[in-house]
């Protein structure tokens, strides 16, 4: 994928439909009907696509390709992952505390005694908010909480993240809450961290 600097997956081509050449894409961005807002996809070989028609279909887009005109052409994408390059995110769209997980991931994790606790593998959600996956050479990953108590600051451009590791549950206080939970304290940000 020589073409793009810090490529950034947004979708993976599935099956096709029909018989014009239209394939079915998995979405990853916030809106599925975006995909055509980025211009053209790339695939990791270097492919570039053009989309020139798409409609929402259930949990998929439905979309036609340039050059992709019959079932056959679309059967042989199944299974492509289509990225765009980082500087094509409209970074002016973002509220103060939003980020792209691409930024996310990559950080460092400090305390603010100079412990290191790892750097953000993944942005993971499970329908309850986004959670941070820490990797540590030689050690288990960890999973903390992308809550404003967790992670209190948040620095792209130093490539790093302040986490609080009491809040995030990485040090076990020993203290149990009313509902029998240990090392939380419960506090949550207002509005959302993605």
């Amino acid at each position: 994928m020589s073409k793009l600097d810090h490529p950034i997956l947004i979708g993976v081509i599935g099956a096709a439909q029909g018989i014009r050449g239209e394939v079915r894409v998995k979405p990853y961005t916030e809106h599925p009907m975006a995909l055509s807002d980025y211009g053209v996809l790339f695939a990791a070989d270097g492919r570039r696509f053009e989309v020139l028609d798409l409609r929402f279909a259930k949990t998929v887009v439905v979309v036609r390709f340039r050059g992709i005109n019959d079932r056959n052409a679309a059967e042989a994408l199944k299974g492509t992952e289509l990225f765009i390059d980082r500087s094509s995110l409209p970074d002016e769209d973002l509220e103060e505390g939003e980020y792209f997980h691409a930024d996310l991931e990559g950080l460092e994790a400090w305390d603010a005694d100079g412990a290191f606790w790892g750097v953000v593998s993944a942005v993971l959600n499970f329908g309850g908010g986004d959670l941070l996956e820490l990797r540590d050479e030689g050690k288990k990953p960890v999973v903390i909480p992308f809550t404003l108590a967790a992670v209190p600051k948040v620095d792209v451009g130093a490539g790093r993240i302040l986490v609080d590791p009491v809040a995030a549950g990485l040090i076990d206080t020993g203290e149990a809450d009313d509902e029998g939970e240990t090392g939380r304290d419960g506090d949550e940000p207002d509005g959302d961290r993605d």
